[in-house]
């Protein structure tokens, strides 16, 4: 009976199991001890929240489960890389993770709104942010220098001459043109846009009252006359304030973007290697 025992495959598979099992014993195997990832109500909430947003209505129980599903095997890989090393010394993660750092400054910046006494002071401290340019209105008459050729100066300072005696000769002197003859206060960059930069350029420093040019421009030439000018000025902070609380709030970011690498560098000691820079490179 016992012979007959002995030569059972059966028995042969469970001594060879329990061999197996005892030697893992020996060896040192173990199971690991179960991780737990807990997946709360409020994390559950704030994925039902941002489904809801992205395609305006509720998810299903199916795309609910899914949900939690997808991010209880985003957990697993993520502490699995971990574990094995394969967030160290990558490039995108540690982006991800300085600029997650730049976020909890911003949102420190943010959390204090500026008061109406922080723009005013911030206004009269960096008024050369928010100076506006000087403006000027005029009136100009065209001529087609490509079409009257070497005529078109002399034929200019004719047109001049008849306008400083009459300037309601203006209205009919001159070529035709889709330039306005015309122009409210704008300042030079508004001017640039429609006549160039070389006339823009002229204008501004023309004296208001009376006829003057030629002045060249990419179309040709124009005879000019300044009818209002205004000065350079710092709007009041009435008129401004969503631009000046943009800059205030920038400047106050990088305050504390400043202010926290100053308190971490007082816990590193950092040694850079000497260095020379590349052959040809500005100094």
């Amino acid at each position: 009976m016992t012979g007959r025992l002995i030569r059972e495959p059966l028995v042969h598979f469970l001594c060879l199991a329990c061999l197996i099992f005892a030697a893992h014993g020996l060896l040192g195997g173990r199971v690991e001890p179960e991780e737990a990832i807990v997946v709360t109500p409020a994390k559950i909430e704030q994925m039902a929240s941002i489904f809801a947003r992205t395609w305006q209505r509720p998810a299903t129980a199916d795309e609910l489960k899914g949900l939690i599903d997808d991010y209880v095997k985003e957990e697993i890989y993520v502490r699995e890389a971990m574990r094995l090393g394969i967030d160290k010394d990558d490039t995108v993660i540690r982006r991800r993770l300085r600029m997650k750092m730049e976020f909890l400054n911003d949102a420190q910046a943010e959390a204090m709104p500026a008061t109406g006494a922080d723009l005013t002071a911030y206004l009269a401290a960096h008024p050369d942010k928010f100076q506006e340019p000087p403006r000027v209105a005029f009136e100009q008459v065209y001529l087609d220098a490509q079409k009257r050729g070497a005529a078109a100066q002399a034929d200019a300072a004719a047109i001049l001459g008849s306008l400083k005696k009459d300037a309601s000769f203006a209205t009919s002197a001159g070529d035709p043109t889709l330039l306005p003859p015309s122009m409210p206060l704008t300042n030079r960059q508004g001017i640039a846009q429609l006549f160039g930069d070389d006339f823009a350029a002229a204008v501004v420093t023309l004296a208001p009252g009376h006829w003057q040019g030629p002045i060249g421009s990419g179309f040709g030439l124009h005879l000019v006359k300044v009818t209002g000018q205004e000065a350079g000025r710092v709007p009041a902070l009435a008129e401004i304030r969503p631009q000046v609380e943009r800059e205030w709030l920038n400047d106050r970011r990088e305050a504390i973007a400043r202010q926290k690498l100053d308190e971490l560098l007082k816990r590193y000691k950092v040694t850079v290697a000497p260095f020379a820079p590349p052959a040809g490179a500005a100094q």
